[in-house]
């Protein structure tokens, strides 16, 4: 992430799991992954810088939580000698942290209200409140980043990973970010031209509030010599890992100089004039605007070739800037039928 790759190839996204669907989902406890393939409601890509690995890695879960109206999207950006471990590991296991935490809130929320209002039946009073869901993202990317210290990286310098990820319940999104990776809505105006809504900040050290979290804890900031024009955090000694965003799963030598895991997590009603969502890792948001790839992905002749065009794009647009091409992954979430 971050750079400039020569060669391109295509990056096949596959799932683990040997009980696939025809339709190219796989279940797990009950709540469909898609990992496979575009379908009906969801456009996903992903294609590989010359890194040797695409360290970018993507999921979508329909059904999730077992709940036919709530789907799950999440894209993950690698980096550092192991990220597309990183990225991986996330992908795998962020999505089931999630999932076991939201029923289990939803179940304490029904149990809760029974007691206050035992008359009511067994209507649906499993709508969470939105501290309810930041509490799920918070206790679920703590619990995520514990797992790759224990497991990928005990010594914290083999790298990271950024996590933009949404969940979408009837008309309600909520949005869990870290890092530079980024969320844009797609709107359509009164007038019928396409308006783009940023939904997630691209948290780096250029923010205020999350260079003065970094300085407090005694982090450096500044750019490296070979590229000025960026930002990045460093250890209070030593000239590495250099890190250019204000939040990452991993980069553990980094943790007590500012650099969290903690979830930036915020809150969406729908409306009828709500078109889509666009999930993309940096390669994607480094060479394209935000209306640039909405209105890219309106383009798209059929919904399910829009990620890979929108991909396609950035791959060109990289080629025009410099020799190199960054991994570039999407998720295209349609909210209309």
């Amino acid at each position: 992430m971050g750079g400039c790759y020569s060669h391109v190839s295509v990056h096949d996204v596959e799932c683990s799991c040997k009980h696939h669907h025809d339709d190219g989902a796989c279940e797990h406890g009950g709540d469909s992954i898609r990992l496979r393939r575009s379908c009906e409601f969801v456009s996903m890509y992903s294609k590989k810088g010359s890194k040797g690995v695409n360290q970018d890695a993507l999921t979508v879960w329909k059904d999730f939580t077992g709940k036919k109206d709530m789907i799950f999207c999440g894209v993950f950006d690698g980096h550092g000698p192991l990220g597309h471990k990183f990225s991986q590991s996330i992908r795998d296991k962020l999505p089931s942290k999630l999932s076991a935490s939201i029923k289990q809130s939803q179940t304490q929320k029904v149990i809760k209200h029974n007691e206050i209002n035992p008359t009511d039946g067994e209507e649906d009073n499993q709508n969470m409140s939105f501290s309810s869901w930041e509490g799920s993202f918070m206790r679920c990317f703590r619990e995520m980043d514990e797992d790759l210290a224990k497991n990928i990286d005990t010594k914290g310098f083999l790298g990271g990973s950024t996590a933009v990820t949404v969940i979408k319940q009837g008309d309600q999104l909520i949005i869990g970010n870290l890092g530079d990776s980024r969320a844009v809505l797609c709107r359509r105006a009164h007038d019928n031209h396409l308006v783009p809504v940023q939904l997630t900040v691209d948290l780096t050290p250029d923010i205020p509030s999350e260079a003065l979290r970094i300085t407090n804890c005694g982090g450096r900031i500044f750019s490296a010599k070979g590229d000025p024009y960026v930002n990045r955090i460093w250890r209070p000694n030593g000239d590495r890992p250099g890190l250019a965003m204000a939040r990452a799963f991993g980069n553990f030598c980094l943790k007590d100089y500012g650099l969290t895991s903690v979830p930036d997590v915020s809150y969406r009603k729908l409306t009828k004039q709500d078109e889509f969502v666009v999930l993309a890792s940096d390669g994607v948001w480094d060479v394209l605007t935000n209306s640039e790839v909405i209105n890219i992905v309106a383009s798209a002749p059929k919904r399910s070739m829009a990620a890979k065009l929108l991909v396609k794009h950035a791959v060109q647009a990289w080629r025009r800037k410099c020799f190199k091409v960054d991994d570039c992954t999407a998720i295209c979430l349609f909210l209309k039928d």
